[in-house]
């Protein structure tokens, strides 16, 4: 089976956004307009073709990212819908690790709001070229160029308008064309007609404006073009979409383009600028990777013949095939029954079926190519962030590095008949979701789940009941907290036992650092003239880490230092891998009690909407929930926005207070900031009473 569409004619994109900018919304109109489907799916009515699962249509939110596949100008174009809501931003990570382009969604009347920013910073870390496109254009409040300032001071990007509104809010009917120099007005209500008209004289000096800083964004990127302009010939608008495109490849510029999607209008242009600006797979660097056995540095083109390699970057649960591992194939071909290896794991599997997805919908396929992504049934031991590739020709691709959880309940069983039910359901569920734990807490035998956030959570139980038929009985929230010390320290730990026979002999000197918040553990090792043997150090690293999952403060982790193996001995009979652990074990305890230990707690960003006359009770609020107010501005509509750093342990339930303290009508965001440290009035009961806290 041949390839159907070249290289040079695939797009591999994705939307993303804060939540409620209109993603799905505008991946509706983008289905229907490209022939995908026949009928355009509201989310509020629960029936948007990318919002598939139950929970995401009673919601009226995308929760899972969700893949599919239309055609516009003879070009394939595979897109995947991602989540807006904060505690799902694992979906938009993993997703822009593998697309080559990404749509970036901005509501015209909140502009750059908080996930934007997130998910900006994310496609920044990937090298993700992207477009704009300001949506939501018929809102009261609606203001296109105050948006495009945001993008620039929030953002420090060079957002360059390729469109201007033609009207807005109520009056919005149509977009200025700035490359063509035309208007473009949709004429009837499902919007796929629209007519061709000149610029209103009334926005000539305006466009003009426009018009030239658009002219010498373009001419920036060519030498070619630059020539030209400084010569003072005419632009064609090939000239233009050249120097655009060259922008937004390199990084250098973000073109942006308006509309009301859920009005219909504005849809297809943003399907051109998808074509016209955004990457091809060719026209991004050769995927980097690294051999499993030698370490040396790897390069695979995106080329069918080229060796296999693949990267798995989701992995769901589908009651009719089983499980799906969703892939992008970066170089040569994925064949139907053909055999696998993970160079990840270091097993080889037989990729079952290969389908293209549409949504939850199914397409069946022989084959798969360089740049295409689909999903394989009959790869169960792949997980997110694997590798797959041909063993003859192994490579390890960069894997996708996910936040750590930082809210926790408990959950048990209804009766004992549900418990192996719900250890498997769990473990289903962790195997979908890298940001979702669940453990045994071995002091009370509950098995504890941990997640992004009340929502996310909510929804995994939800999951439990309905996909799995398990009805666990759930705890109150716990907040996932962390140990860290205040000051160096150095301790000695040994392991000395004789029984007769052989005995176990080990010391371990070790001396715990502060680091900086966010860097988690650091092991060093400073020994000299092998006073530890090299085979013992791999097992005093493994009693370190070991040791660093439960501080002396409250048992939670230990994050944000360094441990450095200082001195130590050995018995060349007595000396074990065990003793060394041990020893070690005990050096870290001893250095954690003399470094004078601290409890942090992950404070959340958060993000208030609500009327200027409610505004006292909301900060009256804030205040008694430990929150530290960083800004208060004017928002369309006379309404204010609050911006606040609130700890976890406090902002639990805040949406039903919210409600109530502005009658319905505020609206907020979170998303985790950073850690700080605990003020010891509002230390949770388990560490007030510690010797640890004593000792301190």
């Amino acid at each position: 089976m041949a390839r159907e569409y070249s290289l040079d004619k695939t797009r591999n994109i994705g939307f993303a956004a804060h939540i409620d900018a209109g993603k799905t919304t505008t991946t509706e109109r983008v289905l229907y307009y490209t022939g995908r489907v026949h009928r355009i799916g509201e989310v509020d009515e629960g029936a948007a073709t990318m919002d598939w699962m139950a929970q995401e249509q009673e919601r009226g939110i995308t929760i899972t990212a969700a893949a599919t596949t239309c055609l516009w100008r003879d070009h394939r174009i595979n897109i995947i819908d991602t989540p807006g809501h904060v505690d799902f931003t694992v979906e938009v990570e993993r997703c822009l690790r593998v697309l080559d382009g990404v749509v970036a969604l901005f509501c015209a009347v909140a502009g750059v709001q908080p996930q934007s920013e997130t998910v900006w910073r994310q496609a920044n870390r990937y090298g993700v070229p992207r477009i704009a496109y300001v949506n939501k254009m018929d809102r009261v409040g609606a203001d296109f160029h105050r948006v495009l300032h945001a993008m620039r001071e929030r953002l420090g990007c060079r957002a360059v308008a390729v469109q201007l509104p033609l009207g807005q809010e109520s009056d919005f009917r149509g977009v200025v064309d700035l490359i063509r120099m035309k208007a473009y007005v949709w004429v009837d209500e499902t919007g796929r007609e629209y007519r061709e008209e000149p610029v209103p004289e009334s926005m000539m000096n305006l466009v003009r404006r426009f018009r030239e800083a658009l002219v010498d964004a373009a001419a920036e990127t060519d030498e070619e073009l630059m020539q030209k302009y400084i010569s003072g010939e005419e632009f064609t608008e090939e000239d233009i979409r050249k120097g655009l495109r060259r922008g937004t490849l390199r990084y250098n510029m973000v073109p942006v383009l308006c509309g009301a999607s859920y009005r219909n209008k504005g849809v297809q242009p943003l399907l051109d600028a998808v074509v016209d600006y955004l990457p091809s797979p060719l026209d991004v660097p050769p995927v980097q990777g690294r051999h499993p056995v030698t370490g040396e540095a790897v390069t695979r083109r995106p080329d069918d013949e080229e060796p296999l390699s693949a990267l798995a970057f989701k992995v769901a649960a589908d009651r009719n095939v089983g499980q799906l591992v969703y892939v992008r194939i970066y170089s040569g071909t994925l064949k139907r029954g053909m055999t696998v290896y993970n160079s990840t794991k270091g097993v080889s599997q037989r990729a079952g079926r290969l389908l293209r997805m549409h949504a939850n919908r199914r397409e069946q396929l022989q084959a798969a190519y360089a740049g295409d992504i689909v999903a394989v049934v009959g790869m169960d031991k792949a997980a997110t962030g694997d590798t797959l590739c041909e063993e003859s020709a192994p490579i390890i691709l960069e894997t996708i590095e996910f936040p750590e959880p930082v809210i926790s309940v408990a959950v048990e069983a209804q009766n004992r008949a549900e418990e192996d039910k719900l250890v498997e359901a769990l473990r289903a569920l962790a195997d979908e979701d890298p940001t979702f734990r669940s453990y045994t807490d071995p002091d009370s035998g509950q098995i504890i789940i941990s997640g992004m956030g009340e929502l996310h959570l909510d929804i995994l139980v939800e999951r439990l009941r309905r996909e799995f038929g398990v009805h666990p009985r759930v705890g109150r929230p716990q907040v996932a907290y962390r140990e860290t010390i205040r000051e160096p320290a150095t301790a000695e730990g040994s392991y000395i036992r004789q029984t007769g026979g052989r005995g176990q002999y080990a010391k371990v000197t070790l001396r715990v650092s502060p680091r900086e918040s966010g860097t988690s553990v650091v092991f060093v090792d400073e020994t000299k003239g092998g006073v530890i043997p090299r085979e013992f150090m791999p097992a005093v690293e493994a009693g370190v880490r070991e040791g660093c999952a439960s501080g002396p403060l409250g048992g939670f982790p230990v994050t944000d230092v360094e441990v450095a193996v200082v001195d130590g001995s050995a018995h060349e009979v007595d000396s074990s891998e065990m003793a060394f652990k041990i020893a070690a074990s005990e050096a870290l305890r001893e250095c954690l009690l003399r470094g004078k230990p601290v409890l942090l707690e992950p404070i959340m960003k958060l993000e208030i909407v609500c009327s200027e006359d409610r505004m006292g009770e909301v900060l009256g609020d804030l205040n008694s929930r430990r929150a530290h107010v960083t800004g208060i501005n004017a928002s369309p509509g006379g309404m204010q926005t609050i911006t606040a750093l609130v700890p976890l342990a406090n902002a639990f339930g805040y949406a039903t207070a919210l409600r109530n303290l502005t009658q319905g009508r505020g609206d907020y965001t979170m998303e985790p900031s950073h850690y700080a440290e605990v003020p010891e009035e509002a230390s949770p009961p388990e560490v007030k009473g510690s010797s640890a806290v004593r000792a301190a």
